[in-house]
């Protein structure tokens, strides 16, 4: 079973192939419902070293990056070995 942490902001590095489908309007409406409703649903993230690899939750972080938060709720999963 995951356990949802809190990660630091910062460490989470976001690939630039994800990078590239930002939407800023989706940004907005979520930064908006965070405001009201408080972060209701984790990212994912995979740990790489000392950081964090992002897959999935792209526009969870970066509305939290606009609020001014330094930390999101994130499950941390295992990369499958093909």
């Amino acid at each position: 079973m995951l356990k949802k942490i809190p990660i630091a902001i910062d460490t989470i590095h976001v690939p630039v192939k994800r990078a590239k489908t930002l939407d800023p309007d989706k940004v907005e409406a979520l930064a908006n419902d965070i405001l009201e409703n408080g972060q209701t649903t984790a990212i994912r993230v995979r740990k790489d070293g000392e950081r964090y690899i992002l897959v999935e939750g792209y526009h969870r972080l970066e509305a939290l990056r606009a609020l001014g938060e330094e930390s999101i709720d994130a499950y941390v999963v295992h990369a499958r070995l093909h």
